[in-house]
């Protein structure tokens, strides 16, 4: 499907109203995005004076997700190295856009306050796609997921994500069908998203499957292995590799002259310095026994297992995750800024 929807879709953010169409590739699963829907939206969403002016003048954007800064990090590095991974895309020459939703109010772009909240507040859930009618109509507050993080950020036209670790087929899927809502919704949208890979808690080999069968392009950046999160290598080998910023943005330009750009682009980034593989897996080993034994299931296992790695290496995994989300920040930038 190569002609644009002609319905075009309003932004609001402090002081400035924007058009602009949707490419109907990037609508096959969201063909219900109508005037009517468009217009609900403009009450739903609400831009940061930043995003808002950097959109309107066409400047390179990146969105962030802030499950990270909710339920991935402690306090307070939390607040930290959400500011700091903001501070890393501006001076990369990109504006940050963190995504969360406070008050039943989606925000694009978070202000220092606001980015505070959700940092400090005990009453921040943790939302993917599905659950975000629900928050907005409720009035209820959310950091948001890979899915829904990257669903509102291809609504709101940003088209560039970093974030730590994609989410995956879950260990055990084929009795519990555990399997995140990352993979379908990129699976439907015109994104790139920077990454560790998957989350090393995951069944990496059966993610991989699922990323090549949903048609989710992948490549490495400076690496040939898929990396593992905490690990550089997660004992797969990639098909394809990158080794700059400008290759990547061709490669986006290539997807929409070939209307491949309806399914994401995945750019694996291997942590620098890896966790000794010993240690990780005797971590996972106790920390996958523990949540079987305490009966954590579902999406609360990421966290679960991330501060289970966070207590017993005794803050190297908080350490590594850090500098993971900074690394794919600024890649994400440097990708924002050779795309224009």
């Amino acid at each position: 499907m190569n002609q644009r929807l002609s319905d075009q879709l309003h932004f609001q953010g402090q002081g400035m109203k924007r058009s602009m169409a949707l490419p109907g590739t990037n609508a096959r699963g969201y063909l219900p995005m109508t005037v009517h829907y468009s217009l609900s939206m403009e009450k739903a969403i609400k831009f940061s004076a930043e995003v808002a002016d950097a959109i309107k003048a066409g400047k390179p954007v990146v969105a962030l997700e802030s499950t990270i800064i909710s339920h991935g990090l402690p306090r307070p590095s939390n607040l930290e190295v959400a500011i700091e991974c903001e501070r890393i895309v501006r001076e990369a020459g990109a504006v940050p856009a963190t995504i969360a939703l406070l008050d039943g109010k989606i925000l694009v772009g978070l202000e220092p306050l606001e980015l505070e909240a959700i940092a400090n507040r005990d009453d921040i859930s943790k939302a993917s796609i599905r659950d975000l009618a629900i928050i907005v109509a409720q009035g209820k507050s959310a950091a948001t997921t890979v899915a829904a993080t990257a669903h509102i950020a291809a609504i709101s036209g940003i088209n560039i994500f970093a974030t730590g670790g994609l989410g995956g087929v879950h260990r055990g899927a084929n009795e519990s069908f555990d399997e995140s809502a990352d993979l379908t919704a990129l699976s439907q949208l015109d994104m790139t998203i920077v990454c560790a890979g998957v989350k090393s808690i995951l069944d990496v080999h059966a993610t991989l499957e699922r990323l090549e069968t949903l048609a989710i392009g992948l490549v490495g950046y400076k690496t040939n292995s898929f990396p593992g999160f905490y690990l550089t290598d997660s004992g797969y080998t990639l098909e394809h590799r990158v080794d700059s910023p400008e290759e990547i943005a061709a490669i986006i330009r290539a997807r929409r002259a070939v209307s491949t750009h309806f399914k994401a682009l995945v750019v694996a980034n291997p942590v620098v310095k890896e966790m000794p593989k010993s240690r990780h897996d005797e971590i996972l080993a106790s920390g996958l026994a523990r949540a079987k034994s305490e009966s954590i299931d579902g999406k609360l296992v990421t966290p679960f297992l991330l501060e289970h790695f966070h207590t017993a290496s005794k803050g190297e995994s908080l350490a590594i995750n850090t500098e993971i989300i900074k690394s794919n920040c600024l890649l994400a930038a440097q990708i924002a800024v050779a795309l224009k």
